[in-house]
C-alpha cells in the first residue's frame, strides 16, 4: 500500500532549511510539462542557507553573499521552486524553504520516478524500453532530476509548487509523508567546494539504502580540509 501523502502547505517549510529538508525525503515532486505528468519521489536532498539564515554562514549557499538576480527567489516564500542553471548546462530544482525574507534552498539531488517514465526518459533522451539501470538513473542527481522533472532555467524559476500555479506550461506540486522517515542518512554535500563541503556542514540527507541516491564525491578542496580539520 502506498504511503499516504498529502499536499505540503507554506507552514511545513518555513523552518530553517537544515531542520526542514529530512522531511521531504520520500515526499513527491509531481511536475506537469507540457501535458507530460512525471512524480518523483524524493530520496536525496542538501540544504543551503543564505546569508543571515541560522546560527552559522553557510559558504556553499548560492545566497552567502546576500540577494543578486540569480539567487532572487531563494529570498521569497517558501514553497516557490528556485531552479537554476549549473555549469551551464543541467537546469537544478530546490524547494524554498525558510522564513520569508530569510534565504534558504533545498536542492532535490535525486528521486524515484513513480509516475511517467516514459515521459522522463524522453527529457532525458533515454532509449526505450528501460532497462532496470535506465530506470534506477532516470533522476539520479540533480541535473538529471531537473530534466526529469521538465523544468528549464529561465523558464520555470520561481514556479509555485504550493499553490501549482501554471507557469511557462509547466505545474509543480509538493507532496509531503503524512509520517515522515526516520532511517535518514546524513553527511556531507556532494561537490561542494572547501570547508562547505565537509563534515563542517553535514546537511545532506538522504534515504539509507535507496538505489536511485546519487554517489559521493568531494568538491575541490573539500577532502584536504575535511583531514586539515580531523
Amino acid at each position: 500500500m502506498p504511503d499516504a501523502v498529502h499536499r505540503a502547505t507554506r507552514d511545513e517549510l518555513s523552518g530553517l532549511p537544515v531542520g526542514v529538508a529530512p522531511r521531504l525525503l520520500g515526499g513527491e515532486l509531481r511536475t506537469v510539462v507540457a501535458g507530460s505528468a512525471v512524480r518523483l519521489r524524493l530520496t536525496e536532498v542538501e540544504a543551503y542557507h543564505g546569508q543571515g539564515t541560522g546560527p552559522a554562514p553557510d559558504p556553499g549557499s548560492h545566497a552567502r553573499m546576500g540577494p543578486t538576480a540569480r539567487n532572487a527567489t531563494m529570498w521569497g516564500e517558501p514553497g516557490h521552486l528556485y531552479v537554476y542553471l549549473s555549469h551551464g548546462i543541467h537546469s537544478c530544482v530546490n524547494v524554498v524553504a525558510g522564513p520569508e525574507g530569510q534565504a534558504g534552498g533545498i536542492l532535490l539531488r535525486a528521486g524515484e520516478v513513480v509516475l511517467g517514465a516514459d515521459a522522463a526518459a524522453v527529457r532525458r533522451r533515454a532509449t526505450l524500453p528501460l532497462t532496470s539501470v535506465a530506470q534506477r538513473d532516470l533522476a539520479r542527481g540533480p541535473g538529471r532530476f531537473g530534466q526529469a522533472a521538465g523544468l528549464r532555467h529561465p523558464i520555470h524559476d520561481g514556479i509555485d509548487a504550493i499553490t501549482g500555479t501554471e507557469l511557462e506550461g509547466a505545474r509543480a506540486e509538493l507532496w509531503l509523508r503524512d509520517d515522515p522517515l526516520t532511517d535518514v542518512a546524513t553527511g556531507p554535500r556532494v561537490g561542494v567546494a572547501g570547508v562547505a563541503g565537509t563534515d563542517a556542514f553535514p546537511w545532506r540527507f538522504w534515504i539509507a539504502g535507496d538505489p536511485t541516491v546519487s554517489p559521493f564525491r568531494w568538491g575541490r578542496g573539500a577532502e584536504a580540509a575535511s583531514l586539515a580539520s580531523a
